[in-house]
């Protein structure tokens, strides 16, 4: 059993994965993590009553190596009977279902618009306080006024 831990200029985000749910999601979701891939994104899409977004690599400032490059590929959908309600984290993406690579969201509201068109691979088990800072932000269209940063998103193992 492995938890992330999202650590956020706002405060931590840990999220309980649902491998049941979304098995390569989930590998993936942990291979970003561990190879750094989001870190140093930015909450760049806040809808309030709707969804957080972070870990688009157009907000990061730093350029992937080689290696974590390799890992921002495009995931085949795994959608599930897991409802959009508030603290559900799921992968964003295009059009195209299997167009998921390093964005994800937090759903901050009931979201059935999003039940079973994305793949949701985990959920919000402490730091919705954070979660909930973040969607109160002052905004610019959907995009913060002040940069909110996913300084780093690390995996944790259960004891």
């Amino acid at each position: 059993q492995y938890r992330a831990v999202l650590e956020t200029s706002l405060g931590d985000i840990t999220i309980a994965l649902f491998p049941d749910k979304a098995p390569n999601h989930v590998r993936h979701f942990l291979r970003l993590a561990s190879a750094g891939v989001v870190d140093g994104t930015s909450f760049h899409r806040v809808v309030p009553g709707f969804v957080i977004q972070t870990g688009y690599l157009g907000s990061k400032p730093t350029i992937l190596d080689d290696d974590q490059q390799a890992l921002a590929r495009p995931q085949a959908p795994e959608f599930n009977d897991t409802v959009h309600d508030k603290g559900i984290v799921s992968m964003a993406r295009g059009d195209d279902p299997a167009s998921a690579t390093t964005s994800f969201f937090i759903v901050t509201g009931r979201a059935p618009a999003l039940d079973g068109k994305y793949t949701a691979f985990g959920r919000v088990v402490a730091g919705m306080d954070v979660v909930e800072a973040i969607e109160k932000a002052p905004l610019n269209g959907e995009a913060p006024v002040e940069r909110i940063d996913l300084r780093r998103m690390r995996v944790a193992r259960l004891q």
